[in-house]
């Protein structure tokens, strides 16, 4: 089955190269992909409406970091969210929660599971904590007023489902790239 297929090796063998590298290379990497997640996390509130759909796009940087190494994928997403409280504040509360949040988690599942679908469950209940945590911890209504702030189990069945189809596509993604690119 395809959900149960074991990812391929070219993520351990990147992750085995990727620490061979110079401490100083490591963190220029991190820093790199740490300004690129909060250009593009920011871009929402510098581009109204098109800049809502190049937001999501900050998982990928995250993501990408966290799957060569997870605790320079950590420090990347905690100076991400530094960074977009220089360049976008309104920003801040969304990135840790969601798009930074799943990166993070998606890159620890790479480290830690071999089956895709326990990858895509592990970043979708990440991803589901975010989301209810923000609109029924916080009270920020991450999605819009359509949904009301009072605990429902239809709108966590939403999220959950929705959080399943984002995180497989981010996954989908990430394989690709790792088979792509080649870590000298």
């Amino acid at each position: 089955m395809y959900f149960l297929k074991s990812i391929s090796n070219n993520v351990k063998s990147d992750q085995l190269v990727f620490n061979n590298y110079s401490k100083t290379k490591q963190l220029i990497f991190g820093a790199l992909f740490a300004s690129i997640a909060a250009v593009l996390q920011a871009a929402g509130g510098f581009l109204p409406g098109v800049g809502y759909l190049i937001s999501p796009f900050s998982t990928a940087p995250i993501l990408f970091i966290s799957i060569l190494s997870l605790p320079l994928g950590a420090m990347t997403y905690l100076l991400t969210t530094l960074l977009l409280l220089i360049l976008q504040p309104s920003e801040l509360i969304v990135f840790p929660f969601t798009t930074g949040l799943i990166g993070l988690g998606i890159g620890a599942a790479f480290t830690y599971f071999k089956k895709r679908l326990s990858i895509i469950v592990a970043g979708a209940v990440l991803l589901t904590l975010g989301i209810s945590s923000l609109l029924y911890g916080l009270q920020f209504p991450v999605l819009g007023p359509v949904v009301s702030e009072s605990f429902s189990i239809l709108v966590i069945s939403g999220i959950s489902l929705f959080a399943f189809i984002y995180n497989w596509i981010w996954v989908e993604i990430a394989l690709v790239f790792i088979k792509r690119i080649k870590l000298l």
